[in-house]
């Protein structure tokens, strides 16, 4: 099986001292990406860690895909304790990040600890530099990539960065790279903010050699000449059909569709959008760099996600005022998803929906945590009761758009993510609008059949997030390419997914996780006997728990480490 290669380097950012570790074996058997992260993270970080404390650990990984020169393949992964959910989490992230992560010659960067003064740590192949930056507090996600270019030559594509929210421990703020991608859900960014770290470079020349098959030249090449709506208006070309078949979330998911869909859909994005955008080597270019003329406002989107929770979720039906709320967002380090959809909590406990001036000086600040904004930064599952509003996450996770009172698996499937509702755990909703051919379509009511394949979708999206591939790249990685690319097995990378899983779910099994957080907050027909087949098929107990003996539970470094 192709892997990533490279030591451990460990950054203690108390001591600021770093030490590197050989980890072949773990590399030979976890691939890289989200699947080390995710073992690493187990067998290191203490299972009662807070998740805000010096215990919690964060790594950074990227995988044997890295090396290729293939489209899809511009991105890593981080992986600790989130502050939102309080279980394990990975987040990956596209951008230019990742190539440059390898030059320094670590399979994966570990930071641990806590910092006394505000820091910037620089990791490079020639050892780990820890400097002090106490001008920077509070500084914005773009005035901290200036300095760092200023001062280092070092450009964006070369750091991840907080900005006020992941210093001000938002539960939901989002770590940074490339100014505008996001290690976005269960807000990692408060972790690197609780630690003291403003950002963190990669740079180096010491790339280990990983031989990716030639097959990596035909996916490139088809993607390149893919006539793909994607190419045109991104993952937004989903909002005028998702609100046609009802699985647009509006006005705080009291409503399943938006009569303004259409000045936030694909169309109105497209308009906006002044030039291609891509990630490191992909030439699918999906991003979205758009630019209103007449405000001189330019961002990088909204993607369709970013869409639903500050158009139609907040009654807000002008493309601009979302582009705005999306700025505000990358600008201040917080995940629009989860930023928008408490946004809208609060719209609806006010009776404000539409409302883009509050809406602006909400997202301020929650950044900043000042009135409101201190309550509202702690996330929809922590303030629902003091807003007399309906906890909408899973896990204490908000909810994405795919919305699953229409589409039942996908609602099984926010229900299982080990993340919460994320829909890009299991990825159930292309098979319900449907997305793909019709002999792979699913009837979007109710869960016959379901349950296997959303196992099935969680342990090839592991893989991929361990390798690392964009999830886009589903029309074109089929199961014979992925075996070539990874040289293994399609079988045995399901099963290396599914152990990735249930490392998860062992992990946060031991936080008191079990099948009482295994739900969603609305009425799916036969979920709790789809929700039993899902169990059985893992081969994990009545409660959602995995047996015991599977995985240790006491590998686990102590509290006191």
């Amino acid at each position: 099986m192709k892997h990533v290669r490279g030591p451990l380097c460990t950054v203690d950012l108390g001591g600021q001292t770093a030490e590197t570790a050989e980890i072949d074996d773990l590399l030979e058997s976890f691939l890289g990406g989200r699947a080390l992260g995710t073992k690493l993270a187990h067998d290191r970080i203490p299972f009662d860690a807070d998740p805000l404390g010096a215990e919690n650990r964060l790594f950074f990984a990227t995988g044997p895909l890295q090396h290729s020169t293939m489209s899809f393949t511009g991105r890593m992964s981080v992986t600790g304790v989130s502050p939102l959910t309080d279980g394990l989490l990975s987040s990956n992230a596209g951008g230019f990040l990742s190539r440059n992560f390898t030059g320094t010659g670590y399979s994966a960067v570990e930071i641990t600890g806590e910092s006394d003064e505000l820091v910037i740590v620089h990791v490079t192949d020639e050892g780990v530099e820890f400097e002090p930056v106490p001008d920077l507090e509070e500084a914005t996600v773009s005035e901290t990539c200036e300095y760092i270019e200023d001062e280092h030559g070092l450009e964006s594509e070369h750091t991840v960065v907080i900005g006020p929210g992941g210093e001000n421990q938002v539960r939901f703020a989002s770590i940074m790279t490339s100014k505008e991608r996001a290690f976005g859900r269960g807000g990692l960014g408060a972790v690197l903010g609780a630690k003291n770290v403003k950002a963190i470079t990669f740079d180096g020349d010491s790339t280990h050699e990983v031989e990716i098959p030639p097959v990596q030249m035909e996916i490139h090449g088809e993607a390149a000449k893919a006539d793909h709506p994607m190419k045109r208006s991104g993952t937004t070309t989903m909002t005028e059909f998702a609100n046609m078949v009802e699985a647009l979330p509006s006005y705080y998911f009291s409503e399943l569709s938006f009569e303004g869909a259409e000045g936030i859909g694909g169309d109105a994005v497209a308009e906006k959008k002044y030039k291609k955008g891509t990630c490191s080597a992909c030439a699918f270019a999906c991003k979205l760099p758009t630019r209103d003329e007449e405000s001189g406002l330019e961002t990088e989107g909204p993607e369709y996600e970013t869409v639903m929770a500050f158009g139609s979720n907040s009654g807000v039906d002008d493309i601009v005022d979302v582009m705005k709320s999306n700025k505000l967002c990358d600008e201040y380090g917080l995940d629009t998803i989860s930023a928008g959809d408490t946004v809208a909590a609060y719209l609806a406990s006010e009776d404000e929906f539409g409302n883009v001036d509050l809406i602006h000086d909400l997202v301020e600040k929650i950044a900043y945590r000042e009135g409101v904004g201190d309550t509202l930064a702690e996330g929809i599952d922590r303030v629902h009761d003091d807003l007399g509003v309906e906890n909408w996450t899973v896990k204490g996770m908000e909810f994405p758009a795919h919305d699953g009172r229409t589409l039942n698996g996908q609602g099984l499937a926010f229900a299982t993510s080990n993340r919460g509702a994320d829909h890009m755990y299991a990825e159930f909703y292309p098979y319900e609008y449907p997305l793909v051919d019709a002999e792979d379509a699913f009837d979007k009511e109710g869960l016959e059949n379901k349950p296997p394949k959303v196992i099935e979708l969680e342990n090839v999206n592991a893989i991929k997030d361990s390798g690392v591939l964009c999830k886009f790249s589903r029309d074109f990685i089929t199961p014979e390419r992925l075996e070539s690319l990874l040289d293994a097995d399609y079988d045995d990378l399901l099963e290396l997914g599914g152990e990735v899983v249930s490392l998860e779910r062992h992990f946060n099994n031991q936080r008191g996780f079990d099948r009482s957080d295994d739900t969603v907050p609305y009425e799916i027909p036969e979920f709790e006997r789809g929700l039993a087949e899902y169990y059985e098929e893992r081969g994990w107990n009545d409660d959602g728990t995995v047996p015991d003996g599977r995985f240790s539970s006491d590998t686990a470094a102590p509290a006191d480490d």
